[in-house]
């Protein structure tokens, strides 16, 4: 009986811990690929188009922040291009491009899997 009254408020808490976490690592990789490609290690000096990398990111933002779970099961799929990005360029660049490239990785994954968690603890057989 008292399961029954705590896994509501367990799973509140774990949804909301996923949407925090999914939010930030988003906010995180818009930042990194700007920041990334306009100054920190560009492709070229002066920086490079491909910091338009980031525009992407932003279709599923907003969604993101109004918790909306279809954006979340869309955009957990969608965020794969980025990690497989970050590891091509972790494998072949060198230097600060390197370690950014593992940063990416690691901002995708925990959005991939908050986005995955947060779209379970959302499902309508999940609601009381």
């Amino acid at each position: 009986m008292i399961e029954t009254m705590i896994e509501p408020t367990r799973h509140k808490d774990y949804r909301d811990l996923c949407r925090y976490a999914a939010s930030a690592s988003l906010i995180g990789l818009i930042a990194l690929s700007i920041a990334w490609e306009a100054a920190l290690a560009p492709l070229r000096p002066g920086g490079s188009l491909l910091m338009l990398k980031a525009l992407p990111l932003l279709l599923p933002l907003f969604g993101i922040l109004r918790g909306k779970r279809y954006t979340y099961q869309w955009a957990s799929m969608f965020v794969l291009f980025y990690f497989t990005e970050g590891v091509v360029r972790a494998w072949s660049d060198k230097g600060l491009s390197q370690m950014l490239a593992g940063v990416e990785v690691a901002l995708s994954v925990v959005f991939f899997i908050s986005a995955i968690y947060y779209a379970k603890f959302t499902a309508p057989s999940r609601q009381r």
